[in-house]
């Protein structure tokens, strides 16, 4: 976890979306879009704020259900709370293979096509999602926000499509992460779309997100149609 600034105790989501909400009982929160037959799905994975901005997560799976998918928003932390900095290095396995398996109940699910299905990470969730990407060629897209670069990904045979959104002005995982994410997945032929968001630091204001939910809605769209 090279890339996190260490004078910060908590990554996560804070204005990354939109604000407000408390956190949640549920173990995963999930919207359907509409129609029949199955939908491709994502996993919208929370950063080390967990889910104390739930609503925040809510409004954005809202919205990407309203585009056909079937959304899941896991509470991947035992017990809920927050990640503090100290303790992401050694919890990041358990929290890899807790999500591990929820992409298996993901593609086993009758409304999940299994071979339509991406990753929505935020800052930690960015992350984790580049990292499960890596391991498991049922992704077929990956989207990080604000992600720092796992140390897993250097030995790993990434694939799937990736779109790497990030403030270069970011003081908790700096801008250089997104840099050298770009650079090792085009070396290993991985399809990369990047942008870089000038004043922007560890969660966007308006104008930024609203070109980020585009984004990444035309980047899904392309490799979940």
């Amino acid at each position: 976890m090279d890339g996190l600034n260490r004078r910060e105790a908590l990554l996560g989501a804070s204005g990354a979306l939109l604000a407000g909400g408390q956190a949640a009982a549920a173990t995963i929160d999930r919207v359907d879009g509409a129609g029949g037959g199955r939908r491709p799905g994502i996993i919208l994975l929370h950063g080390a704020d967990g889910v104390t901005q739930r609503q925040s997560y809510v409004f954005a799976s809202n919205a990407l259900a309203a585009q056909g998918y079937t959304v899941l928003f896991p509470h991947y932390f035992s017990g809920g709370g927050t990640a503090p900095l100290s303790e992401i290095h050694t919890r990041y396995p358990q929290w890899l293979a807790r999500l591990k398996t929820i992409l298996d109940e993901a593609a086993a699910d009758p409304a999940i096509d299994p071979r339509r299905m991406a990753l929505v990470g935020i800052s930690l969730g960015g992350a984790l999602a580049l990292s499960l990407a890596a391991q498991d060629a049922r992704i077929r897209a990956v989207v990080s926000y604000f992600g720092f670069r796992p140390r897993d990904l250097d030995g790993a045979r990434p694939k799937a499509p990736t779109l790497i959104l990030h403030g270069n002005a970011d003081r908790i995982v700096p801008v250089a992460n997104a840099d050298s994410i770009e650079a090792l997945l085009r070396s290993r032929g991985v399809p990369v779309e990047k942008r870089i968001y000038p004043g922007e630091g560890h969660g966007f204001g308006q104008a930024a997100q609203r070109d980020a939910a585009t984004r990444t809605a035309a980047f899904l769209g392309r490799h979940l149609a």
